[in-house]
């Protein structure tokens, strides 16, 4: 089991919304704050076919390099808890024609304060010293 939290997650440009569950991978190593989405997901926000801002980058993945398209400062999100909310926080997207689930890269993480406990599904917020949330169901976007 890994650690998925709940996101929502804005388009800036579109203003369209979305809540999904997402995997914090801290294999997923970005130089700023980003958030990997599936096509099926670009397109809910209004971000497919990609903003003429978005460039292609070719990305190292445990099955070899894969190219995808990469919008700049195009989304603010949120973890939403039921018993609190943090965000936003502004990213880059990703897009991802192979991947179905909503991917937070190191960085992001890192700014929306989530610690993982425990990779069987335990996290928490930075600022909660005794709490242990447990992960999100995974959410797929086929």
């Amino acid at each position: 089991m890994a650690v998925r939290v709940k996101l929502k997650i804005k388009a800036l440009k579109t203003g369209r919304e979305a809540l999904t569950s997402a995997l914090v991978n801290s294999g997923f190593e970005a130089e700023t704050p980003q958030l990997l989405i599936p096509r099926r997901l670009a397109l809910e926000l209004g971000l497919w076919p990609p903003p003429e801002e978005a460039f292609i980058v070719e990305v190292g993945t445990a099955g070899g390099p894969v190219r995808n398209y990469l919008v700049p400062s195009a989304a603010e999100v949120y973890v939403v808890t039921r018993d609190r909310i943090v965000g936003p926080r502004k990213c880059d997207v990703m897009i991802s024609n192979i991947e179905y689930e909503v991917l937070i890269s190191d960085k992001l993480g890192g700014e929306l304060g989530i610690v993982i406990l425990d990779l069987r599904g335990k996290w928490r917020f930075h600022d909660e010293e005794d709490r242990v949330r447990k992960t999100e169901p995974p959410q797929y976007w086929l």
